[in-house]
């Protein structure tokens, strides 16, 4: 559901953009608790490469376009996926990079209109998803299971949510005059299709996340049963019970984190940049070529007939493939890996300055009470020293 320049006219497409502008900038304050959060499970110096890993793969799946039938297609969002993997303010922010690597290296989503993809991907579906996802998990047993359940039913729900907020900025400022009912039950009719699409992939990456590492997965902290480790003395015949304390040592966090280590984060991280890699690079080649929900609803409509065509529609990456590359497979596939390839980059940057800022501020804040307390002993100590010395003056 990238909006093309035109859709919108140049009232509501300043006023979207205003809404992402400050989505952005909340989140950034946002992404900083969530990233010390996780840095407190698992590290601070992987925090901010598994969230640009994240970018990096909706990036790469929003390229493979499934056929939803009556020759249409759509692909992953990503919000509800971002949200629970990385968190809601985090995922607002990857989600802002996916859409920003789009619009400028491969043309796709409009430049006036890239406030409104901001506005429509990356915050309402992560809104829409994430508030689903806590209300469910409220209300299911706290277990894994639950956990993928939640994320099933937030994944396929979000996607008809962005396309209703679609129809409502269409009415306020659509080009064309368009029987806005009508597009409505469209556009919420293909888009629940797209919706369970959405949901099947978020399910499966989740899942897999959490089979191998549930302290990566941000919305399941808590919600999954500690961990016992079993270790220590060996009892043997006569030696008689070996002491509980010693026997047993349990994680506090709600999830597994005592049993990984740094090696099985990396290894994580590799098969997860793998994984993408393959989608951009090789799955791509094979995706649909139907329109997608919005094109198609568009095309319906009329509302397509005031496109405009994208400022940087010549660029050397436009439309997914490498223009002085005749070969359309290698085209694709070597696009499809630059563009993960600077997603990751771009997310990962992002990611490590705003950590770093946090670290930065609470390195300060903590040295500020520690340059205070000094002088008071210092001065402490010396007037403990001048009555030590004052005293046999006084008694002589």
């Amino acid at each position: 559901m990238h909006v093309p320049d035109g859709f919108l006219n140049a009232p509501v497409s300043v006023a979207t953009g205003a809404v992402a502008a400050a989505a952005v900038a909340v989140s950034l304050r946002g992404a900083r608790r969530e990233l010390a959060g996780a840095a407190a499970h698992h590290g601070a110096e992987r925090t901010a490469p598994l969230a640009g890993l994240v970018a990096a793969f909706v990036f790469a799946v929003q390229m493979l376009n499934f056929p939803v039938g009556a020759g249409t297609s759509g692909h992953l969002m990503g919000g509800a996926l971002a949200a629970i993997l990385v968190g809601p303010y985090t995922g607002v922010l990857a989600l802002s990079v996916v859409l920003l690597m789009q619009a400028l290296l491969f043309a796709d989503g409009g430049l006036t209109a890239l406030g409104t993809n901001i506005t429509l991907i990356g915050v309402v579906t992560v809104v829409a998803s994430y508030a689903v996802f806590r209300a469910l998990v409220r209300v299911l047993p706290r277990r894994r299971g639950s956990v993928t359940a939640a994320a099933f039913v937030s994944a396929l729900l979000s996607v008809p949510a962005a396309a209703a907020v679609f129809t409502g900025l269409y009415s306020l400022g659509g080009t064309a005059e368009v029987p806005l009912g009508k597009v409505l039950t469209a556009m919420l009719g293909v888009h629940t299709l797209i919706g369970v699409g959405e949901a099947l992939i978020t399910t499966a990456t989740v899942g897999a996340v959490l089979a191998v590492r549930p302290d990566l997965v941000h919305a399941a902290r808590g919600l999954t049963r500690p961990l016992v480790l079993r270790s220590g003395p060996v009892a043997t015949p006569g030696s008689g019970p070996v002491p509980q304390a010693a026997a047993t040592s349990s994680t506090t966090s709600g999830t597994s984190t005592s049993a990984t280590s740094p090696a099985s984060a990396r290894k994580v991280w590799a098969g997860g940049l793998a994984a993408t890699l393959l989608c951009a690079g090789v799955v791509s080649f094979y995706a649909s070529g139907a329109p997608d929900g919005l094109e198609r609803v568009a095309g319906e409509y009329g509302i397509s007939s005031q496109e405009e065509e994208h400022g940087l529609a010549g660029s050397p990456l436009a439309d997914y493939g490498i223009s002085t590359i005749a070969d359309e497979r290698l085209s694709g596939g070597l696009a499809g890996v630059i563009g993960a390839g600077t997603t990751l980059a771009a997310g990962t940057g992002i990611l490590v300055v705003v950590t770093r800022r946090r670290n930065a501020r609470t390195a300060a804040a903590a040295a500020v009470p520690a340059a205070a307390a000094v002088p008071a002993a210092d001065g402490g100590a010396g007037r403990a020293e001048s009555d030590t010395g004052r005293t046999p003056a006084g008694n002589a």
